[in-house]
């Protein structure tokens, strides 16, 4: 399956936000990467701010420009407001559930887990990080000790960052679920995804 494997300190200095998680690299330098350093750049067009919110919730969620765009004509095709259908989309996918839960640190790591098979979703192996949760939708950690000593590190890890309104947790069983899907304020993502959706309109 194909991944983003570049530099992401350096993604996220491009765009200004810390977009793979904290890192003190962006606190000590909050501008762009390359030679020129803090100068200014040049003002970017409309077509270039779409672009960029674009690339910000693509790396952000782990796709690549294909699998995104999937996303997005599957928002295009259902009743309600286009961005905020993708951002559903995107939050209710398997790899971001897990990760969400707590049993990965990152979204990556997350992807790691479910395509090396230590996920199950209502009592069965699940290896596709894509795959589409629905509401009710039970996710398991894999009753093996690997994968239950992974998780319960993690777990410790992660016990800092809450686990959102819209999944419950039993931390002694590995468990989660979905217990509904999440509105567009309980998502709060990183990018504006208005301007997303008038980039590929476009």
């Amino acid at each position: 399956m194909a991944r983003y494997t570049g530099p992401r300190v350096r993604i996220s200095r491009r765009f200004g936000v810390p977009i793979f998680g904290p890192t003190k690299y962006l606190e000590r330098r909050n501008y762009g990467p390359g030679v020129h350093g803090p100068k200014s750049r040049r003002k970017s067009t409309d077509y270039g701010l779409g672009l960029i919110e674009k690339q910000k919730l693509r790396y952000y969620y782990g796709l690549m420009e294909k699998q995104f765009r999937g996303v997005y004509e599957k928002a295009k095709n259902r009743r309600g407001v286009t961005g905020e259908t993708m951002l559903q989309i995107l939050e209710t996918r398997l790899d971001n559930v897990v990760f969400h839960l707590g049993f990965a640190n990152t979204r990556a790591a997350a992807r790691q887990m479910v395509c090396h098979g230590h996920i199950t979703v209502n009592g069965r192996k699940a290896s596709i990080p894509s795959f589409a949760l629905k509401v009710n939708d039970v996710v398991s950690v894999k009753n093996t000790s690997v994968a239950r000593q992974m998780a319960t590190k993690n777990l410790e890890v992660a016990a800092s960052r809450a686990v959102p309104d819209w999944m419950s947790l039993n931390k002694e069983e590995f468990k989660g679920t979905v217990m509904r899907i999440p509105t567009r304020d309980e998502i709060q993502p990183i990018a504006n995804e208005q301007a997303i959706v008038e980039f590929y309109s476009r």
